[in-house]
């Protein structure tokens, strides 16, 4: 009897233990759907990936959920993303929810997941290699690449499909890798060189745990404490033994380089010089500057290729775009004529194009930050230590800020004629001081290759395209994109 009384004592707790934080919201008086015990409101996403959509139109522009036991404050107002996103970025919402971010191995020193001092003082040293400036200097490198993709499609037959992300990614790679170390790595002309194949594991990150810490947050310090990471061992050596030689032949011969590597290196400091968490104004640690150039394969490879494959997907469907696209094209670059970087960045009816797809298929779906200490905004009081999500799908889509949202139209973006864009209802890179550090780069790089591909190719949708996209939990296509690439008769 006694075991028995035992056992029923030990469930209860277990299911007390399950359900313990769902009484958050209600106390913070914030609806929400209701969530079951230790996962939450994730089974909802499993059911429906519009579930956003139907939170929005049935709570508001704050509802409440939950990500295993952990609550999620979702916002899609744009009075309270101001205040988020800008005006108190640096006091109160400064960092990302960094959720079991030990599990990511090296990438844990990335700018993406630290926090507080430590990023401001990494921003500010990786911020020069985005300026202006820079970009100029790396521009021919991104025009060399794209013609090379380019001539690849001279080896495919004209009636077979493409794989869009499958065949952008070499491109993407090789600008990344050139402008970050400078080097040629090629993979354009070999796709299945060793540094793609590594990459493609690395990118391979183990999921399950993540399901594991939602339902158990506990299990998280069991990972750190066997060393587990969702990312693979060998792919990660490969790359650190790989970056670390880079940063060695930079060292010994400085006036070969320029690239951002390069800029790193000139920064780099000693982990003694940050001192009882007091953070120098500027400089990397050693481990920092691999996480870094980590991140920029990363981003450069993955990001930017999936953002093209979406482009690329929504002109295929609206040839009247692409047609209009390929008439300005033409006009400000005749065929075979050389790209300046000028031009390309004036080119307004692409940049139309690339913010009107990048609204409709944001590659993030969703921002979020961590509340790090106590806050009222418009009258609701957002506790220390609360994640807040916007969701960008929902604010992209929006009819209360945009006409006919469903529809793909890069006119509503045009300076003199487009629609007036609530600046908080439209951020596919982020907002406020923690967006993309890497944006403009990663515009120029799309921009470049879009121009010389639709010079000489029309876009089309064939038997194998899919139609509607379909998303898996993690919203990313369930099928590849495959579109047409047919030679343009000029």
């Amino acid at each position: 009897m006694l075991i028995l009384l035992n056992l029923l004592f030990c469930v209860f707790l277990l299911c007390r233990y399950g359900i313990w934080p769902f009484t958050f919201f209600t106390k913070m008086g914030v609806d929400g759907p209701r969530p079951f015990p230790f996962v939450g409101t994730m089974p909802y996403y499993i059911r429906s990936l519009n579930f956003s959509f139907e939170c929005s139109k049935k709570y508001g522009d704050v509802w409440g959920q939950f990500e295993g036991r952990s609550p999620l404050l979702m916002v899609t107002d744009p009075d309270m993303l101001k205040v988020i996103l800008v005006k108190e970025c640096y006091s109160t919402f400064t960092n990302r929810s960094t959720f079991a971010k030990e599990l990511f191995g090296p990438l844990k020193d990335g700018l993406t997941l630290v926090e507080d001092d430590r990023w401001k003082r990494i921003r500010s040293t990786i911020s020069p290699s985005f300026t202006s400036g820079r970009l100029r200097q790396v521009f021919p490198i991104v025009e060399r690449y794209a013609d090379r993709l380019v001539k690849t499609l001279d080896t495919e037959k004209p009636d077979q499909s493409v794989d869009v992300k499958k065949f952008v990614s070499p491109y993407c790679l090789d600008v990344i890798t050139s402008a970050s170390f400078s080097i040629d790595s090629d993979t354009t002309v070999n796709p299945d060189g060793p540094l793609s194949v590594q990459l493609r594991n690395l990118l391979k990150m183990k999921i399950w745990p993540f399901f594991v810490i939602i339902a158990l947050p506990i299990a998280q310090y069991f990972f750190r404490l066997i060393g587990f990471s969702i990312v693979n061992k060998a792919s990660v050596d490969y790359f650190q033994n790989l970056l670390k030689s880079f940063k060695h032949d930079h060292k010994e011969d400085k006036s070969r380089h320029s690239d951002f590597l390069q800029l790193m290196i000139d920064s780099e400091i000693n982990e003694s010089d940050i001192k009882d968490g007091v953070e120098p104004s500027k400089g990397l640690t050693e481990p920092e500057i691999l996480s870094q150039a980590l991140i920029f394969i990363f981003g450069g490879y993955d990001i930017t290729s999936a953002t093209l494959s979406y482009i690329l997907y929504n002109l295929a469907l609206n040839p009247d775009a692409q047609q209009t696209l390929q008439q300005k094209i033409d006009v400000h670059f005749p065929k075979h004529s050389p790209v300046s970087y000028e031009d390309l960045v004036n080119l307004e009816y692409l940049d139309n194009v690339i913010s009107e797809s990048m609204r409709l298929l944001p590659t993030a779906p969703r921002i979020d930050r961590m509340c790090k200490k106590t806050i009222q905004i418009n009258g609701l009081t957002i506790p220390e230590g609360t994640a807040v999500g916007v969701p960008l799908t929902n604010l992209h889509r929006d009819p209360r800020f945009w006409t006919s949202p469903e529809l793909f139209k890069p006119e509503r973006f045009s300076k003199d004629h487009g629609e007036d864009i609530h600046p908080y209802a439209y951020m596919p890179f982020g907002l406020g001081p923690r967006n993309c550090v890497g944006m403009r780069f990663a515009v120029m790089v799309m921009k470049m290759v879009l121009v010389r591909l639709l010079q000489d190719h029309y876009v089309e949708t064939c038997k194998d395209t899919v139609v509607p996209l379909e998303f898996n939990m993690l919203f990313q296509p369930k099928e590849p994109i495959k579109l047409m690439l047919s030679r343009r008769e000029l």
